[in-house]
């Protein structure tokens, strides 16, 4: 990789211009970018008859489609309006996670003396390198998306505005050139985009949000987050501890509203040692520039209040791209929450089915690929349908310590009818986590009372995400939380709070009769 100044070092406009869409900044990184995800002098194919499937959109969702059925013999076309690899390459998963690696650095060293570990000058950070790397880490990966490996598989690729026609039609407007494919059965893959904030003031103001917060190059050394989510959770954490002082205004009582109370209280414990600052029960009213920067203006309990910073960043939520495609045309049944399916991601229309954020209300990477996946049977192969509801979807959110789910809340499961018996296991009680000096998080899962049935389970440690896996798996094959107590796990790792988990529920199955039964047997066996 490049050094600092390599790194930062950016393209005269002269040698940046011809490329049809711009990345800021317009360094040799983005460039190599825009040479896999949307190069110069593209010139669209010629429709060469009707297809098996079109795709639209080519995130996650799209690529897995319409590779997946190049793959399998089908004659395929992909449609793509802005950059190949969609928001998980260039405005998601892909920067985001880079810099949280960053962050988490910047993490270690500073309790690093904790460990007897002292490091003199502390910590300094280069924050034109970390986002350099960022676009550096971008542009290797944007080769698994790119236009070469596409069309290398037999895709016959069209950049351009997707506009359905009719039921088996759609139009692409390239630059004013239209050309209309016809298929035999198409999915919608156009993802979704950052919901705006809708206040007096915002759009004069301006905000950064996931599309633009990773175009900076300059620390902002003050910067309100609204919105306590994932993506405002990860982003508050990683620009604190790269030394921006960030303010989280949130409008539920907690962070990371969806998870339970006790995973959230440890992700606000570890933002005080970061110290960002938390503002609870907050509805922003207004943004407004002033002579040193922006404020945001905001009401908890009827009280106002404001918030002067350098950089506001919006994370409310996501919306589903479903504007301008055409879908009345098409027949295809749509609203503000995304295109309506059924059980088996086909739309009102029998020939054109929906995959990822568009029409899914879990809105990751891994279930763009896992609903592509369903769509690519469903629609070219005859037989029993597969259907998105037998998913078994985990998630975690990379803050430090991650939060991991899988499966129901003990009160979701409640809610379906179910009676759930909770099992929780504290890293404190965890030696590995002890030796890391990671003992801030736990182990929690959700059995249906009376079986080691799974139900589901929540993971709070440094390395949730790669823990939650076995659960997943264990839920997937219909192994209980019985059978995980068989599982050797390897001595001091984290993950064997899952099998003291188990032991702990096999240890439920000793009722006091069971206990009297031993006791006799033993007594006899003398």
């Amino acid at each position: 990789m490049a050094g600092v100044a390599e790194a930062n070092e950016t393209t005269p406009a002269s040698e940046a211009a011809g490329y049809p869409v711009e990345v800021q900044p317009m360094d040799r990184y983005n460039q190599a970018l825009l040479d896999n995800a949307r190069p110069i002098g593209w010139r669209n194919p010629t429709p060469d008859g009707r297809y098996n499937l079109v795709a639209i959109g080519s995130g996650t969702a799209g690529l897995v489609a319409s590779i997946g059925g190049a793959g399998l013999g089908a004659k395929v076309a992909l449609v793509e309006k802005h950059l190949m690899g969609g928001d998980c390459l260039n405005t998601g998963c892909v920067p985001s996670k880079s810099i949280i690696r960053a962050a988490k650095a910047v993490g270690e060293i500073r309790r690093a003396g904790e460990l007897g570990v002292h490091v003199p000058d502390g910590v300094s950070v280069d924050f034109g390198a970390v986002m350099a790397r960022m676009r550096a880490i971008r542009a290797g990966i944007s080769h698994d998306d790119s236009v070469q490996r596409v069309t290398g598989t037999g895709v016959a690729l069209y950049f351009g505005a997707a506009r359905f026609t009719g039921p088996d039609t759609v139009e692409v407007d390239h630059d004013g050139e239209r050309v209309t494919l016809r298929f035999a059965k198409a999915v919608i893959a156009t993802g979704s985009r950052p919901k705006r904030l809708d206040v007096p003031g915002a759009a004069e103001t301006g905000y950064l949000t996931n599309e633009t917060i990773f175009e900076l190059t300059e620390l902002p050394p003050r910067l309100a987050v609204i919105g306590g989510g994932p993506i405002g959770a990860e982003m508050a954490q990683t620009f604190a501890r790269l030394g921006s002082a960030v303010t989280v205004i949130e409008r539920n009582g907690q962070l990371l509203n969806r998870e339970d109370a006790d995973a959230a209280a440890i992700v606000q414990e570890a933002f005080a040692a970061d110290g960002i600052g938390l503002i609870f029960q907050a509805e922003v009213t207004g943004l407004r520039r002033t002579a040193t920067g922006k404020v945001v203006e905001y009401q908890v309990t009827g009280q106002p209040g404001e918030l002067e910073v350098d950089e506001v960043l919006v994370s409310i939520g996501r919306a589903p791209t479903v504007q301008g495609l055409g879908l009345e045309a098409a027949g295809v049944a749509f609203s503000d929450k995304g295109v309506s399916v059924d059980a088996t991601l086909r739309t009102s229309n029998p020939n054109i089915y929906a995959a990822g954020d568009v029409a899914s209300r879990y809105q990751f990477t891994h279930v763009a690929d896992a609903t592509a996946r369903i769509v690519l049977q469903n629609a070219l192969f005859p037989g029993p349908k597969r259907k998105a509801g037998d998913l078994i979807v985990p998630w975690v959110t990379y803050t430090d310590p991650e939060v991991a789910h899988v499966g129901m809340y003990a009160q979701e499961a409640e809610a379906k009818g179910n009676k759930v018996q909770s099992f929780v296991q504290p890293l404190d009680h965890v030696d590995r986590a002890r030796a890391d000096g990671e003992t801030a998080g736990f182990v929690k899962i959700h059995v249906k009372a009376g079986s080691d049935q799974i139900l589901g389970a929540t993971i709070v440690a440094s390395h949730a995400g790669e823990m939650i896996g076995e659960i997943t798996t264990a839920m997937k094959a219909g192994v209980g939380l019985k059978t995980l107590a068989t599982v050797i796990h390897p001595y001091p790792t984290q993950a064997e709070a899952i099998r003291k988990i188990a032991d702990q529920y096999n240890r439920t199955r000793l009722t006091p009769f069971v206990k009297r039964a031993l006791q006799t047997w033993m007594s006899w066996r003398r």
